[in-house]
C-alpha cells in the first residue's frame, strides 16, 4: 500500500535558466516578455485553480465532461498494464477520472510548482492507497528523464488543460518530439487541446468578471517583487487579454498604466505608458491542425473526443517507431 509519495527533484539539476535570468532577459527584449511557467508559484497555482471555477472559463469543465464520458474508452485503448504520467499535474483533479477507469499500478505527477505538487500528490496517495505515487519537480520545457523507481513499460502520458497551447506551434512540436523520445514505441499520449471558436467566448474566458485571471497575471509581478531585488509595483500595471486571429492565439499582457522605470536586480527597465509585458500565449487549434502537428512529431492520432459545442478536444496519440 502506498502510504507516502516518492518525491524526485530534477528542477535544480535540469533547469537551464533560473527565474532571475529569464526575467532579466525578457524585460530587456523588445517587445518585453515573461515566461508563463513562472506564473506557478504556490499563490499562482492557487489562483489558477480559482480561474478554472469561473463561469466564463469553459476549458476545465468541458474537458472534465469529455473525460467523464471517454474514460472507459481511454482505459480500453491504453490497455490493462498502462501506468500514468501527468504533465503539469496542478491539483491532479482530472487525472482521478483516469485513475478510477484504468486502475494503474503507478502514477507520476510532474510540475514546476514544488509545494503544490507535494500537497496534490500526497492527497492522491491518501485517496488511492493501492497506487504507487511518484512526484517529479521538473520544468518539462527542458529535457526530462523518468526518475529511478518509476518503471513502466507501457505508460500513458497525460497533458491536460490545453497547456500545449502555451507553446508556439514550433515549440509544441519540439515538446512532442521530446515526449516521443521519452515514451516507448506504442506509448500513449492523452492531450487536451482548446479549439478555435468565437472571439467573444475566447476573450471572456481570459477576462473573467471576478478578476481572478487579472490577479493571476499580476501575481507574476508580485513574485518578481518578492523573490528578486525589485521595486516593481503591480498596482501600476493592468491585465489585458486579447484574441490574435492571425496567430490563432489568446495573448495575455500586463500593460503599464503610466510611463515608469522599474529596478530589478540593480538593472533599470523603462516602460512607456501603455507598453506591455507579454506574459502568455494560448494557441487554439482545429482537430485537423493539431493532428497534423502531432504527425510531424511522429505521433499517430488514434482517437479524438470533443463536446457538442465543439469548444474543446481531447486527443489520444500513440508514439510510432
Amino acid at each position: 500500500m502506498a502510504l507516502a509519495i516518492r518525491f524526485h527533484d530534477q528542477l535544480s539539476q535540469t533547469s537551464t535558466t533560473s527565474f532571475r535570468d529569464e526575467t532579466l532577459r525578457g524585460l530587456a527584449a523588445t517587445p518585453k516578455w515573461a515566461s508563463p511557467k513562472f506564473f506557478y508559484d504556490r499563490r499562482g497555482s492557487e489562483l489558477f485553480e480559482q480561474i478554472t471555477e469561473q463561469p466564463e472559463y469553459y476549458p476545465t469543465r468541458t474537458e472534465v465532461a469529455i473525460l467523464t464520458q471517454a474514460a472507459s474508452e481511454i482505459a480500453e485503448i491504453a490497455g490493462p498494464d498502462a501506468d500514468l504520467i501527468e504533465f503539469g499535474s496542478g491539483a491532479s483533479r482530472k487525472v482521478r477520472l483516469l485513475l478510477e477507469a484504468m486502475r494503474p499500478t503507478s502514477y507520476l505527477g510532474i510540475d514546476i510548482s514544488d509545494d503544490f505538487l507535494r500537497s496534490s500528490t500526497q492527497r492522491l496517495a491518501a485517496d488511492y492507497p493501492w497506487l504507487d505515487v511518484h512526484a517529479l519537480s521538473a520544468d518539462f520545457c527542458d529535457e526530462l528523464h523518468l526518475p529511478k523507481g518509476f518503471d513502466s513499460r507501457c505508460p500513458l502520458a497525460f497533458f491536460p488543460g490545453s497547456s500545449i497551447g502555451n507553446f508556439t506551434p514550433a515549440q509544441a512540436q519540439q515538446f512532442l518530439r521530446r515526449l516521443h523520445s521519452l515514451l516507448p514505441v506504442g506509448g500513449g499520449l492523452l492531450v487536451g487541446v482548446d479549439l478555435v471558436k468565437d472571439r467573444a467566448v475566447l476573450e471572456a474566458a481570459y477576462n473573467d468578471a471576478a478578476g481572478v485571471t487579472a490577479a493571476f497575471n499580476l501575481n507574476l509581478l508580485e513574485r518578481i517583487r518578492n523573490e528578486l531585488a525589485s521595486d516593481i509595483d503591480p498596482a501600476r500595471f493592468t491585465h489585458k487579454a486579447i484574441f490574435n486571429a492571425v496567430q490563432s492565439r489568446i495573448e495575455m499582457h500586463l500593460a503599464s498604466v503610466e510611463e515608469q522605470t522599474v529596478i530589478i536586480e540593480g538593472r533599470r527597465f523603462h516602460f512607456e505608458a501603455g507598453e506591455t509585458l507579454h506574459t502568455e500565449n494560448s494557441y487554439k487549434y482545429s482537430l485537423e491542425s493539431f493532428a497534423a502537428l502531432a504527425r510531424l512529431a511522429r505521433f499517430d492520432s488514434i482517437q479524438q473526443w470533443t463536446d457538442p459545442q465543439q469548444l474543446f478536444s481531447v486527443h489520444y496519440l500513440k508514439r510510432t517507431g
